[in-house]
């Protein structure tokens, strides 16, 4: 993309967010610049992909709510739809359980339901549990209908039942969902996708997928088949985040005009078998960054692929895949390694700590008792050898 191509420079669209600006104490009102708009320049659109066998276009950046939002009004959801990202990545849980309201209040205020695709999730797996969430969640969204309902975290494939396919099909025929999934990101995503692809009722799936994997034959070959059976795939934890990462993160060096968090992404958007990255951007620095990469179609490079592959190798023994179903297995006691170092993520890397706090602090009392435990064991079994002693007994102290 040329300086001026669309009528807008990168640098405006990189700044276009300071001109919203809350009317009140609440950001109830909204101020937008209609400047390049009166000038008869459109506002260039993030690109769009078909969602597989659902048909629908949806955009290649989707805004992940994992955050708590504006529950009036968030001008980031307005800016980040100014630019086409349409898609809201919600979940029951996220916010502390504010955010489908919050969703809610911002489709109402701005009246925009049938322009926008909401996703939402259910913690509860069991047919009945899903069908009852699936209701609460139309009340929280103010919506009598969700574009894509997920299993959320989902861990084990007994929950993809033949009884849970009789409920999804007759939440599609009542009209509650148009679309069903699940999410998966611990250490048996391949065995999920593997399943699913075997499964017709199975609309999509957002998976766990970064730059560190992209070598992985056993998930390329398990993205293969779901590509093939028309699932639409969406690739999240795309960062390939690591705790305490920071002397290894000053390592990676900006090559052209990319940084680290827009590179991952273009590598993402690159495999033509994912439709979609969703994105934590809780900030409109992150918002915009992400926006201008989608935007630009120039691929990475040579030296920033390069380079991404330097970091990869780099951060790969701090980097936890959330496979604890190994680690966990090499304790007696019972732990939850791959949460805990999940949670270890968000308050190193995302800056969630309070959210972080409160997560970690409804773990059971022995899943938080770490600080005596000797993880020696758990490293070994790891297969990246990450140091679990360190990181676990650090994580008991600071998400207190």
């Amino acid at each position: 993309m040329s300086e001026k191509d669309n009528g807008i420079s990168r640098r405006d669209l990189l700044i276009t967010g300071s001109t919203i600006v809350a009317g009140s104490a609440m950001g109830v009102s909204l101020a937008v610049d209609d400047a390049e708009a009166a000038k008869g320049k459109k506002i260039p659109q993030v690109p769009r992909r078909i969602l597989g066998k659902t048909k629908q276009s949806i955009p290649i950046l989707l805004f992940g709510a994992g955050f708590r939002l504006n529950g009036t009004f968030d001008p980031k959801l307005a800016e980040a739809f100014r630019y086409g990202v349409n898609y809201i990545d919600a979940a029951d849980c996220y916010g502390g359980g504010t955010c489908e309201a919050a969703v809610g209040s911002f489709h109402k205020r701005l009246n925009n339901r049938k322009k926008l695709w909401i996703t939402s999730k259910s913690d509860q797996h069991d047919p009945k549990g899903f069908s009852s969430t699936v209701d609460a969640s139309l009340k929280a969204l103010q919506t009598n209908y969700i574009d894509l309902y997920y299993l959320h975290a989902l861990k084990d494939k007994k929950y993809l039942s033949k009884e849970l396919e009789k409920t999804v099909a007759q939440l599609k025929k009542d009209g509650k969902i148009r679309f069903f999934g699940f999410s998966c990101h611990n250490g048996n995503v391949v065995e999920l996708m593997e399943a699913a692809a075997k499964l017709p009722w199975i609309d999509s799936i957002m998976f766990r997928y970064n730059f560190r994997q992209y070598g992985d034959k056993k998930l390329n070959a398990a993205i293969d088949k779901c590509h093939k059976a028309g699932i639409g795939l969406i690739a999240m934890k795309t960062q390939g985040s690591a705790s305490s990462f920071e002397p290894k993160w000053k390592q990676f060096q900006k090559k052209g005009k990319w940084n680290k968090h827009q590179a991952v992404l273009k590598a993402v958007w690159a495999d033509p078998r994912i439709t979609a990255a969703v994105s934590h951007m809780d900030t409109f620095q992150k918002l915009r960054e992400n926006i201008a990469a989608a935007i630009d179609p120039q691929k990475l490079t040579k030296a920033e692929v390069k380079e991404l592959t330097k970091y990869a190798a780099a951060t790969r023994s701090i980097a936890c895949d959330g496979c604890e179903h190994i680690c966990n297995a090499a304790m007696k006691e019972n732990v939850q390694i791959g949460t805990t170092m999940r949670y270890l993520m968000y308050h190193d890397v995302y800056g969630q700590t309070e959210e972080a706090k409160e997560l970690f602090g409804a773990l059971p009392p022995e899943a938080r008792d770490l600080e005596k435990l000797d993880f020696s064991a758990a490293t070994a079994a790891c297969p990246h050898n990450i140091d679990l002693n360190t990181h676990l007994k650090r994580a008991a102290k600071i998400l207190v």
